[in-house]
């Protein structure tokens, strides 16, 4: 056969495909999308946001309610903490104070404050005051919360600007999963903010800004290590005026490999009022086992047990 005879055979062959039945079979595919209007915008403008939510903030004090779990895949269970009253004091640059209270009895299960580069924390039911610098982590597996520092908590609450020196930040058009008011589930369009840090090692992605494209506001943060793996995952919802502001009224902090989750929703918040030194100041509690993190432990003194004290 020659070659132009086997193309004129091809030819008839797809001609005739779409009328022999048996040849083919249609199937739907299942993919709810979401009906609800969506806004557009730009990159730059999404940027403006960022930088300005992150200038308009500089302080906050917020009463809020403390929910926590620990456990997922790798302990193949979840345990759920009873819910505690808390507050959270912020001021920029980098200052964070936050208080646990007991239920019931509402005394302090923590107290931690931190300055951005060393922090403390005092444990009054386990008689126990740990001090060290914020970027020391023990990943201890079998206290999770042992591995919390008040950075994760600053870092999720306050939006940071986008460092033209040191970061690049482009546009993704993305998909998320959401739900309505009858727990359906449908597939809706948003926005993601990439921003690539450049450390002494090189560039490395640096955390996920995702925009909502119903109302352009962010309801996740994605940070990432140097591994590239997600270090903390940050969800915001049901946005509300505060001082003038718009803020989200629920904060949902995950760290996935550490295994432990904490929401705050907020029952009081204040924003951009003055906050003085002495509420940044912990003072060591007289007779408390003191935990140096930057220094040798012996076996004994491992470290703070945070989950025994939010019981």
């Amino acid at each position: 056969m020659s070659l132009s005879s086997r193309y004129r055979v091809i030819i008839v062959f797809f001609l005739v495909l779409p009328l022999t039945g048996c040849l083919f079979r249609t199937r739907v595919v299942d993919r709810p999308v979401s009906t609800a209007p969506l806004k557009a915008t730009s990159q730059a403008e999404l940027l403006s946001y960022i930088n300005a939510q992150a200038a308009k903030i500089q302080s906050m004090q917020a009463t809020v309610d403390i929910d926590t779990s620990v456990g997922g895949e790798k302990k193949g269970k979840i345990t759920d903490y009873q819910q505690i009253r808390g507050y959270v004091l912020v001021r920029k640059p980098a200052m964070l104070r936050m208080i646990g209270l007991l239920p019931i009895v509402r005394s302090r299960a923590f107290d931690m404050v931190s300055d951005g580069h060393d922090f403390k924390l005092s444990i009054p039911p386990k008689n126990r005051f740990v001090m060290g610098r914020d970027d020391i982590e023990t990943h201890n597996s079998q206290q999770p919360l042992e591995n919390l520092r008040p950075q994760i908590i600053y870092n999720s609450l306050l939006l940071q600007p986008i460092d033209p020196q040191n970061e690049i930040a482009v546009l993704e058009n993305g998909a998320e999963q959401v739900s309505d008011a009858k727990g359906h589930w449908f597939e809706q369009a948003d926005y993601v903010i990439d921003v690539v840090r450049k450390q002494d090692s090189g560039w490395f992605l640096s955390r996920k800004i995702v925009f909502s494209r119903t109302n352009l506001l962010p309801d996740l943060q994605l940070a990432y290590d140097e591994n590239g793996d997600v270090a903390t995952e940050t969800r915001y919802r049901n946005y509300q005026e505060y001082s003038g502001q718009s803020f989200p009224s629920i904060v949902q902090i995950k760290r996935p490999q550490e295994e432990y989750n904490i929401t705050l929703s907020i029952v009081k918040l204040t924003l951009n009022q003055p906050l003085p030194d002495d509420k940044f100041v912990l003072q060591q509690p007289a007779g408390a086992e003191v935990i140096h993190l930057d220094k040798p432990q012996s076996s004994s003194a491992a470290g703070p047990r945070m989950q025994a004290a939010d019981k």
